[in-house]
């Protein structure tokens, strides 16, 4: 049980580090921000294993985890961009 109290304490921190460090302004809460790094932390790991910097069963770094949530941040923002609509033209 503190196992996942510590991957969600980690992933709330990777989240932190990886909106300070991604320009812009990001409106997401606390948990989408802990779902953010916890979720760069398993692409990362995924990603790692699929090229061949990691082991089976072997987990990313923390370097690796806030690069995984930045990314996952950058294709946040595509995505809600674009479900945004017009720009507000439509009457």
């Amino acid at each position: 049980m503190l196992h996942y109290l510590w991957v969600a304490i980690i992933g709330l921190v990777i989240g932190l580090i990886a909106r300070a460090l991604h320009p812009g302004k990001d409106d997401i809460g606390f948990l989408m921000t802990a779902a953010l790094g916890i979720g760069g932390s398993f692409a990362a790991t995924f990603l790692g294993q699929a090229v061949g910097w990691y082991k089976e069963g072997q987990d990313a770094g923390f370097i690796m985890s806030v690069l995984g949530a930045i990314i996952l941040l950058v294709v946040y923002g595509f995505i809600v961009k674009k479900k945004g609509g017009d720009g507000g033209t439509s009457t």
